[in-house]
C-alpha cells in the first residue's frame, strides 16, 4: 500500500513537471518495459562515434550509458582529440581515427555513433550495414530521397538494427499527442500546422585558410569542391544544400516526422511553398523563410512555416499561448492539440484529462530514445525510428525543400517514390545528385 502511495505521488509530481494528465502518467508504470535496464558491466559493447562534433558527443555521451566509448573518428583532428578526451575513462583512452571505413576494420567496435554532417550520413550508413554494426544514426537520415531508397535495402538485406535519431518520438509528450489524434480525441483531424525556426540569411563569405588539422577535401565528400569558407563548415553547414536542407531538413526532421506519426499515412499527394526571402548571393544558399504546404489523399492539410513571420499565429478566435513559436498544432473539428518540446495543451482540458478507452490505438512505446535503440540491439526488433520510418520520415523534409527549389507545386507517388504530372522532369532532377568521386558508393565498397 505504501508503495502504490508513493507511486500515485511520483506520478502527480511527473505530471504537474512535465504537463501529462494523470492517467498518462499512471499508464507509464505497465510500460516500463520500454525503458531498457543498464546493461552489466560484462555486457557494455564497444561504441565508437563517427563525427565528433557537438551533436555527436551528446549522443556519444548517452550511449555511454549503455557501453563503453573505445574510438572517437573525425576528418578534424581537433574535433576528434576534444572527444577523445571527453571519453577517456582513467587510464583508457578511445583509439583515434580520421577515416571511418578503418572503424568499420575495428573488432572492438560493434556499434556506431553516426554523428557527421547530412551530406555524410549515407555513406557511414552503408559502410556499417557492410560491416555489420548496428548504427545510431543521426538526422535527417539522408541528404536525397533517393539516398533513402538506397539505404533501406541495403540495411534491410544486412539485419542491423538502425536508429534515426528522431528522438522526440521517444517523448511522452508527442506520443500522447499523435495517440490522441490518431483517436479523434479532436474529431476528425483537418490539418496540422507545424512551425519551424527560420534559417540563417548572411553573406556573402570569403575563402580563408584552412584550418590546421582540417581534411577539407574529405569533409566535403561527395559535394562539389569550393575553396574553404568557414561558414560552410561545422555547425552552420546545414544552411547550404550542398550539405543539407536548412531548417526543413533540421527540426523539420523533428516536427514534420511527428505530424507524419500523428496522421498515419505514408506521403502527402501534393506540395507546394512559397518563398518568403531569397538566400544573398555569395551566401547561405537554403531557403531561410517559406511557407509549405502538402495536401494528403484524404484531404488532410500540413502546413509548415518559418517563424519569422509573425502573421502566422493564431489569430483571436484560434489564440496561441506567448512563446509557442516551435512546435505542432493538430486541427480537428471538435478542437485542437499543441505540442513541442516545453509542453502539451488543448483547446480543452477534457481533450487531455479524459483517458483514452482500452480499445484505443497504440503507438509504438519508447522512452529513452537511445535505451530504445540499445535494446533493440540485444533483442533485433525494429527500434521506434527504423530504417524504413526514417527514410519516409527525411522524404517529407526533402519534398518540401524540392519544392521550395522549384518553386513549384507538385505531385508526389509514394509508391514509386517519385513525382508525376506538371513540372514531374524537373522535380525529379532533385531526387539523386551525382556523388563527387571518389566519395561515392565505391568508397565503402
Amino acid at each position: 500500500m505504501k508503495s502504490r502511495r508513493v507511486f500515485i505521488k511520483q506520478c502527480a509530481t511527473l505530471a504537474a513537471v512535465s504537463g501529462l494528465p494523470l492517467w498518462f502518467v499512471d499508464g507509464l508504470r505497465a510500460e516500463s518495459s520500454g525503458i531498457p535496464a543498464l546493461p552489466s558491466p560484462n555486457d557494455r559493447p564497444g561504441i565508437a562515434l563517427i563525427g565528433c562534433g557537438g551533436q555527436g558527443k551528446g549522443d556519444a555521451k548517452r550511449a555511454s550509458a549503455f557501453g563503453e566509448i573505445v574510438a572517437v573518428c573525425d576528418v578534424d583532428a581537433n574535433h576528434a582529440a576534444a572527444a577523445a578526451k571527453m571519453f577517456t575513462v582513467g587510464t583508457k583512452v578511445p583509439k583515434v581515427y580520421s577515416d571511418f571505413r578503418k572503424v568499420m576494420e575495428d573488432p572492438d567496435v560493434a556499434i556506431i555513433v553516426n554523428g557527421t554532417p547530412d551530406h555524410w550520413h549515407t555513406l557511414v550508413n552503408v559502410a556499417c550495414a557492410k560491416a555489420k554494426k548496428d548504427v545510431y544514426a543521426e538526422k535527417p537520415l539522408t541528404l536525397t530521397i533517393d539516398e533513402g531508397r538506397h539505404l533501406v535495402g541495403i540495411v534491410q538485406d544486412s539485419g542491423i538494427v538502425l536508429q534515426t535519431g528522431t528522438q522526440q518520438r521517444s517523448d511522452n509528450r508527442f506520443r500522447l499527442a499523435c495517440e490522441l489524434v490518431r483517436n479523434q480525441r479532436i474529431g476528425k483531424l483537418l490539418r496540422a500546422n507545424v512551425w519551424l525556426p527560420a534559417g540563417l540569411r548572411a553573406g556573402p563569405f570569403n575563402p580563408v585558410p584552412i584550418p590546421a588539422g582540417l581534411d577539407w577535401d574529405f569533409w566535403q565528400g561527395q559535394a562539389p569542391a569550393t575553396a574553404y569558407v568557414k561558414e560552410r563548415c561545422h555547425t552552420t553547414f546545414r544552411y547550404w544544400y550542398d550539405y543539407s536542407g536548412g531548417t526543413m531538413t533540421d527540426w523539420g526532421a523533428h516536427h514534420n516526422d511527428i505530424a507524419y506519426w500523428a496522421i498515419g499515412i505514408l506521403a502527402p499527394e501534393h506540395v507546394e511553398s512559397k518563398r518568403l526571402s531569397e538566400p544573398i548571393p555569395g551566401g547561405y544558399t537554403t531557403i531561410a523563410d517559406y511557407s509549405v504546404k502538402y495536401t494528403y489523399a484524404n484531404g488532410i492539410d500540413l502546413n509548415i512555416n518559418s517563424t519569422e513571420d509573425e502573421t502566422i499565429f493564431g489569430s483571436a478566435k484560434n489564440p496561441k499561448a506567448p512563446g509557442q513559436r516551435n512546435g505542432i498544432r493538430f486541427e480537428g473539428t471538435e478542437g485542437w492539440i499543441w505540442v513541442n518540446r516545453d509542453g502539451i495543451s488543448a483547446s480543452d482540458p477534457d481533450v487531455l484529462t479524459t483517458p483514452l478507452p482500452n480499445d484505443a490505438v497504440r503507438l509504438y512505446v519508447s522512452n529513452n530514445h537511445m535505451g530504445n535503440f540499445f535494446d533493440c540491439v540485444r533483442s533485433r526488433k525494429l527500434p521506434i525510428c527504423d530504417v524504413e520510418t526514417g527514410h519516409r520520415s527525411a522524404t517529407m523534409c526533402h519534398l518540401a525543400a524540392i519544392s521550395l527549389r522549384t518553386e513549384k507545386k507538385l505531385k508526389w507517388d509514394s509508391g514509386t517514390e517519385r513525382f508525376v504530372g506538371w513540372h514531374a522532369h524537373l522535380a525529379n532532377g532533385y531526387l539523386s545528385r551525382e556523388m563527387r568521386k571518389p566519395y561515392d558508393y565505391a568508397f565503402v565498397g
